[in-house]
């Protein structure tokens, strides 16, 4: 996994993660579920091989699915494990939360149990942090709510062996493989889930003297599912109006079930969301939204719709499927938002910066389909907005040409006379005087002058500019729609709102500030346009005598 320091790297992950998790959940089968879930944390967590040892009705564990190794997927598949010794291996080592892990040193004794396992050659490790061959690693599976607590069932164990970069995992790679085990058990219940009501619905077809039997059948899957299920009306005027509801549902929603009745689930959807509804509940499928709880909040959930038809006279009723999703799209948004963000001010970081500076530039040698490819340099694929709703600029960019649809980005013109023009203007701020309060009184009063900077910057622009940190004690200003004029005094205010005193670590300290203006328009990259400004700033600060460059 990647490491704390790669937080680039770390989105990139997110989104591969993210991916292996919506195919788990998309898989036909139980058999695909299982499968697709070890093929996940090859592809997905960044290790060599991984095992799913699922729970049998007996108590016993059965290696269900295998990844990474044909030869030893041939050799254990099938295998079973008795409960009483995977109950030791899961008693035994360190605990990483849900997680457990053997180190080799410990796991020697676990050789003669019969849980089936596999044998990797190396060498001993060099380092402390180092994966071991003999070092084991466990993820436990329980039915979906409170992981770990009494409530949750174990339904089976991930074991996982060899990270690709040799190293024991980190706190970012703990969490993210407790997260998708938590994922994956939802995964395999659901798969399970839908495997009887599909069973059950083939009963009602085929056999009418079954009816009754498959109606209980079919009341006991709805009523105790550990996700929200309901059941509505479709077609006519009353399309989508509720008729049924399970207690997972109503606590969702903190609405009791009669009250349920009197809504269909578009008055229960964001505004923003509708349109989403509206597809879904037309032509099944799965679906990310928000429904509104009784007290006024909104939950995400996942959607899934199946279309329950009658062979006589066509489609009668949804049978909606109703998944809690909200803590996975907060720590969705939480890792974006870490990725893109300084840790320090919580401005635009670097990256940021260079993505929605280039997203307003277009290259004039580029082809047609450039701003398609800025829009996802810029955004990913797709973007998210304030609220955590997603949403994809790709197909409304790429109905329109490069050229003639994209609106320029033009500077105004350099000289010494003002032509009125206005232009995004970028201002790039280096402090002055900020590395000897570092040297006089430690980083502490450092870091406070630049969270106190970042803010106060913040403060002096209009809602629609950017403040980001490009890194140390420089900080780029975007602002659209500036004459030369009006660039000149934003900086006068910006410098002037700086050198006011600062509390540092119980004293008041000042630091000065040197601008430089530049002109963002097309045919530059991002990179060039920083440039400009940086360079702009050089010449600036060199033209003030030192003793005037801060306030004291």
């Amino acid at each position: 996994m990647e490491t704390e320091s790669e937080p680039y790297v770390r989105l990139a992950t997110l989104r591969q993660l993210h991916q292996v998790m919506a195919d788990m959940n998309t898989a036909r089968s139980l058999a695909d579920t299982l499968q697709t879930v070890a093929d996940g944390v090859v592809n997905g967590l960044g290790y060599e091989l991984a095992c799913v040892n699922l729970v049998r009705p007996d108590g016993d564990l059965v290696v269900a699915a295998f990844s990474g190794n044909p030869a030893a997927e041939a050799l254990i598949t099938g295998r079973v494990g008795s409960r009483d010794s995977w109950e030791r291996r899961l008693s035994m080592g360190e605990r990483w939360d849900d997680l457990v892990f053997i180190p080799h040193t410990e796991g020697w004794i676990l050789d003669d149990d019969d849980v089936p396992q596999w044998y990797t050659d190396g060498p001993a490790p060099r380092f402390e942090d180092e994966w071991h061959p003999s070092d084991r690693l466990f993820a436990p599976m329980y039915t979906p709510g409170v992981q770990g607590s009494a409530c949750g069932e174990l339904i089976g164990v991930l074991s996982v062996d060899r990270p690709r970069n040799g190293r024991l995992p980190g706190a970012w790679g703990r969490e993210a493989l407790q997260m998708y085990a938590f994922q994956a058990a939802i995964a395999i219940s659901n798969a399970r889930l839908r495997a009887n009501m599909q069973r059950a619905l083939v009963r009602l077809e085929r056999e009418q003297q079954a009816l009754r039997a498959s109606e209980e059948s079919f009341r006991q899957a709805f009523e105790y599912a550990p996700s929200g299920m309901a059941i509505a009306e479709m077609g006519g005027d009353q399309h989508g109006r509720i008729l049924r509801t399970n207690d997972a549902l109503c606590r969702l929603l903190g609405r009791p079930a009669s009250a349920m009745r009197r809504y269909a689930f578009s008055d229960l959807v964001h505004p923003e969301d509708i349109g989403t509804l509206l597809r879904t509940s037309a032509e099944g499928g799965r679906a990310e939204l928000r429904l509104i709880r009784r007290d006024g909040t909104y939950v995400w959930v996942s959607l899934r719709n199946s279309v329950v038809a009658d062979a006589a006279d066509g489609p009668r009723f949804l049978l909606t499927h109703v998944e809690d999703i909200e803590e996975r799209k907060r720590r969705e948004l939480q890792l974006a938002h870490r990725a893109s963000h300084d840790s320090l001010t919580g401005l635009p970081n670097s990256a940021e910066l260079r993505s929605r500076l280039a997203s307003r530039l277009c290259q004039r040698s580029t082809h047609p389909g450039a701003a398609l490819e800025s829009v996802d340099a810029a955004y990913g694929h797709p973007a998210y907005d304030a609220n955590g709703h997603g949403f994809d600029f790709r197909p409304a960019v790429a109905a329109f040409d490069a050229y003639d649809h994209h609106v320029h980005t033009v500077a105004p013109v350099e000289g010494e006379r003002d032509d009125g023009a206005k232009g995004l203007a970028v201002l790039f701020c280096d402090l002055d005087g900020f590395k000897s309060i570092n040297d006089r009184f430690g980083h502490n009063a450092g870091d406070t002058v630049l969270i106190e900077v970042a803010r106060r910057l913040s403060r002096q622009v209009r809602d629609g500019d950017t403040v980001a940190r490009l890194g140390g004690d420089e900080f780029v200003i975007l602002a659209d729609g500036l004459g030369k004029a009006d660039a000149q005094d934003l900086a006068v205010r910006l410098r002037n709102e700086i050198i006011q005193p600062i509390r540092a670590e119980g004293r008041a300290v000042r630091v000065g500030a040197s601008f430089g203006i530049g002109w963002a328009h097309c045919g530059m990259t991002a990179d060039e346009v920083l440039k400009s400004a940086d360079e702009r700033m050089y010449v600036e600060k060199r033209s003030r005598p030192k003793q005037h460059r801060r306030a004291g």
